[in-house]
């Protein structure tokens, strides 16, 4: 028997960590949800404070801040002080992967005070901003200019640097890339203490493109710029069921986005976002949207849906109503739009919280969510971090967007996934399907993100 065709592992016995698990949602309403949004709060505090400061006062801030830096990497003695990284506790990332290297003896340098938006450019199209602004923070200061990054991640916590030094994705990549295709430039301090601007077409272009993906090895990133697209008031979303097997799902979700005449740069026939819910092996909703003006959303007979109030039904389960009422059309701010997942955390919020999704708790206690995954992570202990890190995985994974079909077929035959995602997106030269695997021992799920060649 083949590995491809060896069957699942066993179920394994319960021990007291299973229990912990299962009852942990009772620390995170207590604990975790009263600190959150306090912390939500406090930074928000200071989101206000930061804009109220004119773009030069900000600059003066981030040129001294910077000259920090310069200062505490010149006091590094390479033989004696060990490898360069930030200051940022393990925990405070976004994401599930274990960074065991800041155990390790290191240089740290505190990069906290690099939050503010610098500047937006109307002229130019550009903001510059710096590494710690999150997504949350810059849609609420552009947005209500009509303007938004080209990409933006759902996540309100998800920030700049992560985003680029990471990687970052969104409904919208299938016509500007991943997050970091959108950057004009890099202001980068060098383990020596210079500090460089890079370019696609400078002297640091070499640094520009390596940039991406890189996790923070070449440099301390202290800024970027990145483009800027004018956006209107709401998103007008249609929600298409699709009935059938997964390869017939896989079409829909491709023909949902890219049209079977090759004409790509058409923009009536290209959305301007594109997600796909699969919720099993039969049932799908493609979604697709296209900004709208607030006179359009406005017109008799036109849904609009705030998608943002804490009472509202989760956003994929909002989504899954379309199997049951049919296709449908509605209006959502577009802000809201934007951020639609961050409540629920996609679908993880039911892992953490069972309850969460009700009615009641949405009513009564929905305004607290989502619990920061930082705090998450501090609060679940050596124990629980190597439990989830056994019976939860976070996956990437590229294939061939042909090979769709097959993928999903596979994930679902080896991993018996109930829930995918789809979003398409713009890869340089490679045609790609790329696909986030979560897998519990309680519940499969998957978050799957393509790419289209122009």
């Amino acid at each position: 028997m083949s590995d491809l065709e060896a069957p699942l592992r066993p179920k394994r016995k319960k021990v007291w960590v299973d229990y912990f698990v299962q009852f942990r949602w009772i620390l995170v309403i207590f604990v975790v949800l009263p600190i959150s949004f306090t912390l939500y709060f406090l930074t928000y505090l200071g989101d206000v404070k930061s804009e109220m400061k004119s773009y030069k006062q900000r600059q003066k801030e981030h040129d001294e801040n910077v000259k920090k830096v310069v200062k505490r990497l010149k006091e590094r003695n390479p033989s004696k002080d060990g490898l360069v990284c930030t200051a940022r506790k393990p925990w405070i990332a976004v994401g599930m992967r274990n960074v065991d290297y800041k155990r390790a003896r290191h240089f740290e340098v505190d990069l906290s005070a690099f939050r503010n938006i610098l500047e937006i450019d109307r002229e130019r199209m550009v903001a510059r901003v710096e590494p710690l602004v999150n997504m949350g923070q810059i849609s609420r200061a552009s947005v209500p200019m009509n303007l938004s990054l080209a990409v933006v991640a759902e996540l309100d916590d998800l920030t700049v640097g992560g985003l680029i030094n990471g990687y970052g994705i969104e409904g919208s990549s299938h016509i500007y890339g991943l997050f970091s295709d959108t950057v004009v430039a890099y202001e980068i301090v060098l383990a020596d203490g210079q500090v460089v601007r890079a370019t696609k077409d400078n002297e640091y272009s070499d640094l520009f493109y390596a940039i991406p993906w890189s996790q923070g090895t070449l440099g301390l990133l202290v800024s970027a710029e990145i483009k800027l697209i004018p956006v209107k008031e709401y998103m007008r979303l249609t929600y298409k069921p699709v009935v059938g097997n997964l390869k017939e799902l896989a079409q829909a979700y491709i023909d949902s986005f890219a049209p079977r005449d090759g004409d790509q740069d058409n923009p009536s026939k290209v959305p301007d976002f594109v997600e796909t819910m699969i919720y099993n092996s039969t049932d799908g909703v493609m979604m697709t949207g296209r900004y709208a003006s607030k006179e359009e959303a406005k017109k008799k007979g036109n849904v609009i849906n705030n998608v943002g109030w804490w009472f509202k039904p989760w956003f994929y389960q909002h989504a899954q109503t379309a199997l049951k009422k049919g296709e449908f059309v509605e209006y959502i701010p577009t802000r809201e739009y934007y951020h639609r997942h961050t409540r629920c955390l996609y679908w993880e919020g039911k892992l953490i919280l069972p309850f969460a999704d009700q009615w009641w708790f949405r009513f009564l206690l929905g305004w607290m969510m989502p619990p920061k995954v930082s705090l998450l992570k501090a609060t679940q202990g050596e124990a629980i971090r190597n439990y989830y890190h056994e019976m939860h995985v976070i996956q990437d994974m590229l294939v061939p967007l042909y090979k769709v079909g097959d993928a999903l077929e596979w994930v679902d035959r080896e991993m018996e996934v109930t829930l995918v995602c789809s979003v398409p997106f713009l890869f340089t030269a490679l045609v790609l399907f790329f696909f986030w695997i979560i897998f519990t021992s309680h519940l499969f799920l998957a978050y799957a993100k393509s790419s289209l060649l122009i």
